[in-house]
This record gives structure tokens, sequence and C-alpha cells, in this order.
């Protein structure tokens, strides 16, 4: 009997990391790559060349003309046409996550209007209607009502702050997302604004969940510890495992707030909900109304992913499952694994661009330096910004950990791990 066969759509990072769970578990995994070149085709054998708008791409992916044909189809990224994967589904081929669940990964404003009805906490929103005019009118509008200051963000196709930006009535309002309007009026996506959540920090939880088992038969469902998230830039730059100084009970909230997502959606496979940590005693913000009803919260809802998520890596050195096997587990209805950490801390820190040519050429340096670092590179070519690996560090003493951590990414960077990246301010590091 043949092994099974997954099929990922996107031959990025996170299908790159797919693959040592899959060998590990015997399991074929067969990636749709944008060109021969990327992360994920250096590591996987099968990996044929298409892109996720094309159909016959994809359905090739599923079945060959040579080779196993897949046991199910699944994602390292949310832009996939919904109207094929909802064709495949009726035809018998198992998408996971399914169309209907992966639509409010897609579209901002289908997620707001579900976690609204599912009672999750989140910003205050609108939806802006695509008329230019009433669109000027209802953002002037949701201004006046948060204080003069929102964030509007486009309903599709934004990622790692891309389609967000910060508006205000000071800076001209509605003129300073014009080209955005007249997008969305000539047939672009549409938009959506949010109130600016004056947030103490960012967490995140992630949640795996398969379609059987769980005391109900509904679905089993495992979540990690939650963490904090630092972003630089609209970039996730660094993850700490777990969110220190978090109450017990507001790890819980922010737990049950990413299983109620989880089962709502229907979602399976990995799931990153990506949450504000509002200050105790904040007054008129976040609320379960996405009309704007406010409600006093600690945690508030922010973004969705449905796949593996940057969030997560630190799941690779610092739990007992990883959060790329717990997705192949999920998608393939496999009993899904232990959560655990395995380190009183763990700490991820991201390689965001590099001065060096080849960021291998630091290897001796960085090792040497912390031989119980963890690196991770993901055969990206350098360019400015971009995400071309990652650094964990385990250990008892979080300070240290993640001096550490932060020493080694500066060091891929090409940079001196100087005092002021190996010890981070008391601004950026909240304990």
């Amino acid at each position: 009997m043949a092994a099974p066969v997954i099929a990922v759509v996107g031959g990025g990072q996170l299908a790159r990391m797919m693959a040592p769970a899959a060998g590990e578990l015997g399991v074929h995994l067969r990636v749709l790559v944008e060109a021969p070149g990327t992360s994920a085709a250096q590591v996987v054998t099968d990996a044929p060349v298409g892109v996720a708008s094309d159909e016959a791409a994809i359905r090739s992916l599923i079945t060959p003309a040579e080779g196993e044909p897949a046991a199910v189809l699944t994602f390292e990224h949310e832009h996939v046409p919904n109207a094929l994967l909802t064709d495949l589904l009726q035809h018998g081929t198992p998408v996971r996550p399914g169309p209907d669940a992966l639509v409010h990964a897609q579209d901002k404003i289908v997620m707001r209007r579900r976690l609204t009805e599912l009672g999750v906490p989140c910003p205050r929103w609108a939806a802006l209607p695509t008329e230019p005019d009433a669109a000027r009118d209802a953002l002037a509008g949701f201004l006046a009502e948060v204080g003069g200051e929102a964030v509007v963000k486009t309903s599709r196709g934004g990622y790692d702050g891309k389609g967000v930006r910060v508006v205000s009535v000071a800076a001209g309002g509605a003129d300073q997302v014009a080209e955005w309007i007249d997008a969305a009026a000539a047939g672009g996506p549409a938009l959506l604004v949010e109130e600016k959540v004056p947030f103490a920090r960012e967490l995140a939880v992630l949640v795996a969940r398969r379609p059987s088992g769980g005391e109900d038969g509904r679905g089993e469902v495992r979540t990690w510890p939650v963490v904090e998230s630092i972003q630089r830039d609209g970039v996730c730059a660094e993850v700490i495992a777990p969110a220190p100084g978090l109450s017990a009970e507001d790890a819980e909230r922010a737990r049950d707030a990413a299983v109620r997502i989880a089962e709502g959606l229907g979602v399976t496979g990995v799931l990153a909900v990506e949450m504000f940590e509002v200050p105790a005693g904040t007054a008129g913000v976040g609320g379960t109304d996405g009309a704007g009803d406010a409600a006093p919260s600690r945690i508030l809802v922010n973004e969705l992913a449905m796949r593996p998520h940057n969030s997560g890596h630190w799941t690779i050195d610092g739990a007992v499952t990883s959060q790329f096997e717990q997705h192949l587990r999920a998608v393939l209805d496999l009993p899904l694994g232990d959560t655990a950490p395995t380190a009183r801390w763990t700490v991820m820190a991201n390689v965001l661009g590099s001065t060096l040519d080849e960021l291998t050429d630091a290897l001796p340096a960085v090792l040497g330096a912390s031989p119980d670092a963890k690196v991770n590179l993901y055969g990206k070519g350098v360019r400015p910004g971009r995400k071309l690996g990652h650094v964990n560090v385990s250990g008892d003493d979080l300070d240290d950990v993640r001096r550490r951590a932060l020493a080694a990414a500066a060091i891929l960077r090409g940079e001196d791990p100087g005092p002021q990246t190996a010890n981070p301010s008391d601004e950026e590091h909240r304990p």
C-alpha cells in the first residue's frame, strides 16, 4: 500500500518546513511551487511548477499523469480560488481546511461578521460601502465614533502589514485611503475600518483541529501555549513562548476564543489566531457587536491564518509536537500530538533581510556563540526585509534565552550583535 500523498499549494518556507515532518511520518509530500528554485522546491523532490490561480495546475497536483493521486489537498497560503476548492470538494477530493472555513482567512469582512456571530471579542469595526461618497461618509462617521483615529484594511490580499493603513481626522481621514476607495468602487477589494486598539502587546494562539475524535466525536482539538509576538514594521520579528506575565485566566480566555473559532468555522489543520492584549481598565474598546457597541475586554482577536504560521515556528524545537507535524496529522485525520512545551522558555527570532550574500557564511559564528541555537534557513535570495530564516533558543532564563536568540539573528543579518541587539530594552520586552 502506497504512502498517503499530501498535496500542498505554495512553495515557500512553510511548505519547506512541512518536509521533515512528512519524512518522519512516512508521508509523501507533493508541493505546487511557483518556480523551480523556490524555498520548498529545494527540499521536496515532488514539486511540480504552477501558480495557485491555475486550475489545471492544481488538478494535476491532485491527480498527476504519473504517480499516486493525493489523499488530501492543503495549503501554505490562503490565496487559492475558493470556487475551485468547492468544486474539488464536491467531486470527492478532501480539501483541508475546506473552502467554507478558508474564506474567513481570505476575506476580513467575512471573518469579522462570523466572529461577531460567534461572540468572539473583536475591535469595533464596520464594512465601508463601495460607492466612494458613501464610503467617505461612513469612514468619517466611524472616526468620529472612535475618537478620530482608526485602521482601514483591504478585505482581501493583505499580509505582513500590507493592505493596512492608519487614518485620522487630523491627517485627512478618507483622503489617506483615496486610492483604495476608488479601487473598491472599480471592483477591487472591499474595505473595512476598525478602531485603533491601545493594546499592551500582541499575543497569538495556535490551535489544531482534525475532523474526527474528541469527546463528542466532532473533532479533536489541541492548543499550544499562548505566545507573545513582537512586530517591527508590520512584520513578526520575534516570538516568546509562553507569553511572559500572562495570567492563567487570560491565557485560558485566549485559548478558549481560539478553540471557539476553530470549531465555529469548521477548521481542519492548524489555525493561528492573532490577538491584542488590552490593559485592564481600558474603557470603550472592543466588543462583540460589529455595529460598534463597546464592551471592555482584555483579549481582542485581530487576524486569522489557516495554516502553519510564523507565531508557531518556536514549536519545531520548543514543543513535543511541532505545528508542521500537527498540520499533517490533522489534514490526514490522524490523532493529534502532544503540544506541551519542552523547555520553560523558547524564543524565536526572525532573520529579516541581511547584508550577507550567503547566510550560511555566518553559521560558524552563530553556532560558535550559541551551540544550542537552532538555525532554520529558508534558502531564499537576500532582499531587504525579506524573511530569510529564524533562530530558536530554549532555556530556563528568559533574558538569557532572548538575548542569545536576538544575537544569533543579528549575526545572520550580517550585524554586530552588540549590547543593544543582545539586550532588548524594557520598552520592547514587557514581562
